[in-house]
């Protein structure tokens, strides 16, 4: 892939372990940097409209920090930025020290992830509490991602994004949308102990790390590609890059 090509660099912009990892099996190599942004302050009704105004918030935060940091000018190599984790504008274009005809292309990929369960979204687990009554639910459910992917070309100002969705009970799938589902047996206290004592799971969104080892044995199944429960969708990833450069 072109976006593989080592005259590519690349930052991450996220403290998740699972998009890390998805990241480097794509073939990258990447830094990391932290959005930081306020996610309880953008709140929108459908949880499709909340990770893509969360994924454009993260955007804005990470231009903010390039205006605000002067040797980025300087830096000539065309450079990718993913940004996980999650206000809604639309940014202009970002000057990075040469004029747009001569610039070569620097994107910035921004991301968010919430859990559908039972028809409620659940975002990160507010309390270890909360934690601990998610992941004794999905025992009794079927829990559900709805993540979203959104690619901004910072020379030319292009956007593009989309969301991964997931209908519960019914999967229901359209060319905006793929279908995913988690089916788990229940999570024994011990383990659910021992996750909260971890922390992990406080930044998960729902609570849900289906690739860690204390979860794993209690996956029953997972309907659709693995990457876009952990968060960041490869192929889609993929392609909204192609679409901006």
């Amino acid at each position: 892939m072109e976006a593989n090509a080592p005259h590519f660099k690349l930052i991450l912009g996220s403290s998740s372990t699972a998009r890390r990892k998805i990241l480097a099996d794509m073939g990258y190599h990447f830094t990391t940097m932290s959005a930081d942004i306020d996610e309880k302050a953008i709140r929108k009704e459908k949880p499709e409209d909340l990770v893509m105004a969360l994924a454009e918030a993260k955007a804005d935060a990470i231009i903010s920090k390039f205006r605000n940091t002067e040797n980025l000018e300087k830096d000539v190599n065309p450079t990718i930025l993913v940004a996980a984790d999650t206000a809604e504008a639309i940014i202009p274009r970002v000057s990075i020290g040469e004029s747009e005809g001569d610039a070569e292309p620097t994107l910035l990929i921004t991301c968010d992830q919430v859990v559908v369960y039972e028809g409620v979204v659940r975002e990160k687990p507010s309390s270890e509490a909360e934690a601990r009554q998610f992941m004794k639910d999905y025992a009794n459910g079927h829990a559900a991602t709805v993540s979203s992917v959104l690619v901004t070309n910072l020379v030319t100002g292009s956007r593009r994004g989309e969301w991964d969705k997931v209908e519960v009970p019914l999967l229901i799938s359209s060319q905006y949308s793929i279908s995913r589902q988690i089916y788990f047996h229940d999570i024994p206290d011990q383990v659910i102990d021992k996750l909260i004592e971890e922390g992990i799971v406080l930044y998960a969104a729902g609570g849900l790390i289906i690739e860690h080892p204390l979860i794993l044995p209690y996956v029953k199944e997972v309907v659709g590609s693995t990457d876009s429960v952990m968060g960041l969708p490869k192929a889609l990833t993929e392609r909204l890059i192609k679409e901006v450069l």
